[in-house]
């Protein structure tokens, strides 16, 4: 090791080769913010491209993309979604690249998710999935309603990085009830790590060691998470870690075909 690696750490070429495929026993990104240009995640096509290098590098060959929608925030719709889906998709064909991409969304439990409930209109992920989210400022009273509403459409309910949700680390009855209402729950991966907080990082750990999590995202807007995410792949044995819970992401390639972008066209 050189001098300045001692001195600031591991180098970054240093940093690949200890993360290397070690998320490849996940297969499949359920959960990022890739698409260029949408929503608080990737502003360019240029940003995604890197991104997708850097997860592609700790295992990843797949990923369906889900671009906030969000009343008034991220108002984005089928359309929006599918065209940087498409343009993303070039940019990989024309990198020769053996990555694929699909394309859902992260939906906010609000007036605009109850319309697009009614009209069944969602963005639906490879094998019935449907991924929902709250705001971290306080639980949405719509949350049992919405994941009722999901299950009569036929499709399946995944709830976002419920670890996140502040308001449930001192009432953590709530996660085993939303798991027994029907709905999945979606750990993010930094989570495991301090990234997001003391409290967050024992909600997530604890919530692993009681088997609760279903799906593994990485939630990925930008390079600052992707080095973080290199770090936790590091220091962490995220593969052992998860052994207590049956994680579904492998179970996504059986829904996956070549050129099926989900219900976005």
């Amino acid at each position: 090791m050189g001098i300045f690696s001692k001195l600031f750490g591991k180098t970054q070429s240093e940093t690949k080769v200890l993360t290397l495929g070690k998320l490849a026993f996940l297969e499949v990104d359920m959960h990022n913010h890739l698409l260029p240009g949408i929503d608080d995640g990737s502003q360019s096509v240029e940003q995604s491209m890197s991104l997708i290098k850097g997860l592609h590098g700790m295992g990843f060959e797949k990923f369906i993309c889900t671009p906030h929608i969000m009343e008034g925030v991220h108002p984005n719709t089928k359309s929006t979604i599918s065209g940087a889906h498409s343009l993303l998709s070039k940019e990989l064909k024309n990198s020769d690249s053996k990555v694929e991409i699909y394309a859902a969304a992260e939906h906010m439990i609000d007036d605009g998710l109850e319309a697009l409930v009614k009209k069944d209109n969602l963005c639906v992920m490879p094998g019935g999935y449907v991924l929902i989210e709250m705001s971290y400022l306080s639980e949405s009273k719509a949350l049992f309603q919405t994941i009722l509403d999901i299950h009569n459409l036929g499709y399946k309910p995944i709830l976002a990085h419920p670890e996140r949700y502040n308001y449930y680390h001192y009432n953590f009855d709530m996660y085993k009830k939303i798991k027994d209402a029907g709905c999945l729950l979606q750990l993010n991966l930094l989570s495991i790590s301090r990234y997001y907080g003391t409290e967050v990082k024992v909600a997530a750990l604890t919530m692993i060691k009681s088997g609760m999590y279903d799906f593994v995202g990485t939630d990925t807007h930008h390079g600052k998470h992707l080095a973080a995410l290199q770090d936790v792949v590091t220091k962490y044995p995220v593969r052992d870690l998860l052994k207590t819970c049956n994680i579904k992401n492998p179970s996504l390639l059986d829904h996956l075909q070549e050129k099926d972008t989900i219900a976005v066209g």
